[in-house]
C-alpha cells in the first residue's frame, strides 16, 4: 500500500506527534508498505529528503515552532499525484490537512486522521479572549476531522472529546507506540552519578523528575506548589525538571521567588538519545498535566522501570494502575503522602519498578503499526467518496505570509 502521511510538526521538532509520525512510518515501511511524509519545512526552504516533502514555509506567533505556507501551488503537488497514494493518514486539523484534502480530492482516496492534540487547552496561544478562541479551535478541528473517514484516538479521553464535539465520522482508539527497546537498558550507578553530578545533586539526595516540554498549559507551577511544601520536611528531595520550553524562564524565575533553588534543578533542553537515561535518574515520574491526549512520557518513564506519580488525568485510564505501577494524586496532601509512603518502603518499591516494566509491553511501536495498518484496510474497502471542503484558509495565510516579510 502507498501511504501519504501529512503533518505541521515533523524532524527536528521533538514532540509527542513527531514522534508518533517516526515510529509510524518505521514500522509501515517494515511491514512493505511504501511511506511519505508531506510538512513544512523547519527553515523555509522547499526540498525532498529521505521520504519527505518540505514545503515553503514562514514562522507564526500562535505557537513555538509553529509554520504555515502560503505555498498551494508547490511543485510537489503534481508529483505526489503522479506517485498516486492509496490512502493519506493526516496527523494534524490546520495547515498540512488543506493538502491532504486537496490531494484526497484530486484522487478520490480516504483520509484517515490522528487526533493528537486537545486544542482548547491550548487557547491561550490563540487570542486573550478564551471563548472567542475555543470556538475558533472547535469550528476548525470538526471541520477539518469530519471532512475525513476514519478518527485515530490514542486515549478514550481523546475519543470522549471528540464525540461531545459532534464528531460523526469512525473513531478507533489505538494507542501511540513507543520503541521500548530505546528504555529497556539500564544505566549503571556510576554513568547515574556522573549526569547528577553535572547539576550538582549529591549521593544523599533523593531525586524525582519530570520531563518534557515546559509550557503553561502542563501545569508545572502545582509541582512547585507541592514542593514548597515537601521541602521543609524533606530538604534532601530534589525535582529534576528535564526539558525547555516557552515557559521555563518564568517557572525559572518562580523557584527563585519560592527559595526552592535547592530543590528544584532545571536541566534545559538534552538530546533525545539521552532522554532515557534522564527518566532513571529519578525515583518516581511525577507530573500534573491535564492537557494530554496521551502524554508518551508516561509510557516512556514505565518503560524505563520507574513507576508514576501523576495529577488523575481520564488520559490515565489503563496506563497508571493504582498501587500497580504508581499512584495518582488530586491535592499537595495526597502528593506528599503518596509520596513518601513509595519511598519509605523499598520492597514495595521493587515491585512497583518491575510492575512499571512490564505495564509498557503492551505500548509497542510494533503493536501500534499493525493496528494503524487496520484501520487503512478498513477505510480503503468502505470509502464511499468525498465531499468537497471550501479552502478558506489560503487568502488568511496568504495575508499572514505578507505581514511577516
Amino acid at each position: 500500500m502507498k501511504i501519504l502521511i501529512t503533518t505541521d510538526w515533523y524532524k527536528p521538532v521533538i514532540n509527542g506527534v513527531v514522534t508518533s509520525v517516526i515510529n509510524l512510518k518505521s514500522e509501515l515501511e517494515k511491514a512493505g508498505h511504501e511511506v511519505r511524509v508531506l510538512t513544512l519545512s523547519p527553515d523555509g526552504h522547499q526540498h525532498f529528503e529521505d521520504d519527505t516533502y518540505y514545503l515553503k514555509s514562514f514562522k507564526v506567533k500562535i505557537y513555538p515552532q509553529a509554520r504555515a505556507t502560503y505555498n498551494f501551488h508547490s511543485k510537489y503537488l503534481p508529483e505526489i499525484l503522479q506517485w498516486q497514494p492509496d490512502i493519506i493518514h493526516s496527523q494534524c486539523e490546520w495547515v498540512s490537512f488543506y493538502f491532504a484534502k486537496y490531494i484526497a480530492l484530486k484522487l478520490n482516496i480516504p483520509i484517515v486522521h490522528t487526533y493528537h492534540t486537545i486544542y482548547e487547552d491550548y487557547t491561550h496561544y490563540i487570542l486573550r479572549s478564551k471563548r472567542i478562541s475555543k470556538s475558533l479551535v472547535l469550528f476548525g478541528s470538526n471541520r477539518a476531522i469530519n471532512a475525513t473517514d476514519y478518527v485515530i484516538t490514542p486515549t478514550n479521553k481523546a475519543r470522549d472529546l471528540l464525540l461531545s464535539y459532534g464528531i460523526e465520522n469512525p473513531i478507533i482508539t489505538i494507542p501511540t507506540g513507543i520503541n521500548l527497546d530505546k528504555y529497556r537498558n539500564r544505566i549503571s550507578d556510576n554513568r547515574r552519578s556522573e549526569l547528577l553530578s553535572q547539576y550538582g545533586i549529591t549521593a544523599n539526595k533523593t531525586v524525582i523528575v519530570s520531563i518534557g516540554r515546559l509550557a503553561i498549559e502542563k501545569n508545572i507551577d502545582e509541582l512547585l506548589d507541592n514542593m514548597q511544601i515537601l521541602a521543609k520536611s524533606h530538604p534532601d528531595i530534589v525535582l529534576l525538571i528535564v526539558g525547555g520550553g516557552p515557559y521555563e524562564d518564568a517557572l525559572r524565575e518562580l523557584v527563585i521567588n519560592m527559595k526552592l533553588q535547592k530543590n528544584v534543578i532545571f536541566t534545559g533542553m538534552i538530546s533525545p538519545d539521552l532522554v532515557p537515561e534522564y527518566f532513571q535518574l529519578g525515583k518516581l515520574f511525577i507530573c500534573a498535566s491535564q492537557s494530554e491526549a496521551q502524554g508518551l512520557t508516561y509510557i516512556e518513564a514505565l518503560a524505563s522501570g520507574i513507576p508514576l506519580l501523576c495529577k488523575y488525568d481520564q488520559c490515565l485510564e489503563n496506563v497508571l494502575i493504582e498501587g500497580h505501577n504508581g499512584f495518582s494524586f488530586d491535592t499537595s496532601a495526597e502528593f506528599i503522602d503518596k509520596l513518601l509512603s513509595v519511598l519509605r518502603d523499598k520492597d514495595s518499591y521493587s515491585v512497583l519498578c518491575e510492575n512499571a516494566a512490564a505495564s509498557a509491553e503492551s505500548y509497542s511501536k510494533e503493536a501500534f503499526g499493525k493496528q494503524v495498518a487496520k484501520v487503512y484496510e478498513a477505510a480503503v474497502d468502505t470509502f464511499p467518496g468525498h465531499l468537497p471542503l471550501p479552502v478558506r484558509l489560503i487568502p488568511v495565510l496568504r495575508r499572514r505570509a505578507q505581514e511577516s516579510i
